[in-house]
């Protein structure tokens, strides 16, 4: 398996157009709808829309790292990100869209800032990891698209483009692949044929088979993998939150 290469002008040109979608369809909501639960435990879509919000700021302090060389962590620490969405979260409809559509701005105007050098920069992540800044606007993306489908407000991971569910089901996979603790899996890709390993077993003992979004709903864990087939018929192992 292989993960595309990540292309930071066209992924951040599918940004725009996918943050122009969620803020549509945030737009249409009901002005109560904001405080209601959205389908992450604990989470009211005040809290989704806060945390994308706050994600797009932390981009940008990746991107600045980037561009400049000085090390710009993306949160000051876990328990100010936490703070912010907290509070954010109780904002009203009107407030919550101009936070994202100034959010957005800023995180493009940080990308139109990148000069062709700068995306080969490393950077860290919030989690103590590290990755190229090129991969950025990928990394913006996958948090509209996946988001959008955690407010709960009519779309899901049927609904996700077709480049993007094939990319972010095979990068997903590539981040289960080979580790420790994850159940052992086959799966496989009833569209494309393609087949992945996951867990760290040489041979997996249970092979599940589906389309690619509802591959990409499961190990995404927006799905519970009602739509995927499996062989031997045994229940669906839990896999670890996407971090």
């Amino acid at each position: 398996m292989t993960v595309q290469r990540p292309d930071p002008v066209s992924d951040a040109a599918a940004t725009r157009e996918a943050t122009q979608q969620l803020i549509e369809a945030v737009s249409a909501l009901d002005p109560s709808a904001v405080a209601e639960p959205s389908l992450l435990p604990g989470w009211s879509r005040g809290h989704v829309l806060a945390h994308l919000a706050r994600n797009a700021d932390a981009l940008v302090n990746l991107l600045t790292w980037a561009r400049t060389g000085e090390e710009t962590p993306m949160y000051s620490s876990e328990e100010a990100r936490d703070k912010d969405i907290e509070e954010g979260a109780k904002r009203p409809l009107p407030e919550q869209l101009d936070d994202l559509r100034r959010s957005a701005e800023r995180f493009d105007q940080a990308v139109a800032a990148m000069p062709p050098q700068a995306w080969a920069a490393q950077v860290g992540t919030r989690h103590g990891g590290v990755l190229p800044a090129a991969e950025i606007p990928a990394k913006r993306l996958a948090e509209i698209h996946l988001h959008h489908v955690d407010l709960g407000i009519g779309r899901s991971c049927v609904d996700l483009p077709d480049d993007f569910a094939a990319r972010e089901v095979a990068s997903i996979i590539d981040r289960l692949s080979g580790r420790e603790g994850v159940a052992a899996v086959r799966l496989h890709d009833t569209e494309t044929g393609e087949t992945w390993d996951i867990g760290a077993a040489e041979s997996p003992d249970l092979t599940v088979s589906g389309t690619t979004r509802a591959l990409l709903a499961w190990v995404s864990g927006r799905g519970g993998g009602e739509e995927l087939s499996r062989d031997p018929d045994v229940p669906l192992p839990t896999l670890p939150p996407l971090g």
